[in-house]
């Protein structure tokens, strides 16, 4: 069974002579308790197909099913009811994006809940579990977004995702704006889910970032999947020119001696 299922995904953008292609034939399937890595540079197709995923883009042609339903027709109200489900959430790259600064960390928990109609004495004491999920102090629901690091207002941004008990959770850069330390403390969190049964997109332009917790790794370039295996296979041995640059400049995966040499040969393989 899985829990997410795109199948030959196309995206346009813009009318007649100004149409854009951001998506060309992607196909991906997610299980459950799966951890996929979504990698590609900017402009390379990856927030365009978390957005039609999410039901903020229209596909142009393609399905995509989730947990079993199709929705790849659905209109606004469809979207609303199953976001309001719970089923799919969604982790923003700036966690004050999503999170209201003039609202309380517990009442930011605690709305995802209301709105299904779990009552409010159900609701804070699930706030509670799932702030110490993410291993911060109960004494932060009662604080505003301003007042914690960006560190915190990230892991109370994946509390937020994961305490309607979703199915399917898409992680946008989740920690491109964090230091060495909090970027660590996060990625240690979203490995931990791995057990939760909960299927995760995490979205980078850093493979050394997802290596280490993803399953498997969908490689895209020029909105095309150009590359989708175990994340061991495409590290020890990627197999497309583009999966080879990503590597070579990922300073964790590479020497910089190594990757400065392989990356000149990969760009004139690229464009040639």
């Amino acid at each position: 069974m899985t829990v997410l299922e795109v199948t030959d995904l196309d995206v346009h953008y813009g009318l007649r002579r100004q149409r854009r292609q951001a998506l060309s034939g992607a196909s991906l399937t997610v299980g459950p308790g799966e951890v996929v890595g979504l990698i590609g540079e900017t402009g390379s197709g990856k927030s365009t197909l978390a957005r039609a995923v999410l039901g903020l883009v229209r596909p142009t042609a393609g399905r995509i099913v989730i947990d079993g339903e199709d929705v790849t027709g659905y209109r606004s109200r469809q979207w609303r009811t199953l976001r309001r489900r719970g089923v799919i959430q969604y982790v923003f790259q700036d966690p004050l994006r999503s999170l209201d600064p003039d609202v309380t960390i517990a009442d930011s928990l605690m709305e995802p809940l209301l709105l299904q109609g779990v009552p409010r004495e159900e609701a804070t004491a699930k706030a509670r579990t799932y702030l110490a999920r993410v291993r911060l102090d109960e004494e932060l629901l009662a604080r505003l977004p301003g007042e914690l690091s960006g560190g915190q207002r990230q892991r109370v941004a994946v509390a937020r995702a994961l305490i309607t008990e979703p199915k399917l959770v898409i992680l946008d850069e989740p920690v491109s704006a964090l230091d060495a330390a909090n970027r660590v403390q996060v990625l240690e969190i979203l490995k931990d889910l791995r057990d939760t049964g909960i299927a995760l997109v995490f979205i980078s332009h850093d493979l050394g970032s997802v290596a280490g917790i993803a399953d498997r790794i969908a490689v895209l370039y020029q909105g095309e999947l150009v590359e989708v295996g175990s994340a061991r296979d495409i590290v020890a041995a990627p197999q497309h020119p583009y999966t080879r640059l990503l590597i070579s400049s990922a300073p964790t995966l590479r020497t910089a001696s190594a990757g400065r040499a392989e990356r000149e040969a990969l760009r004139a393989l690229l464009n040639a």
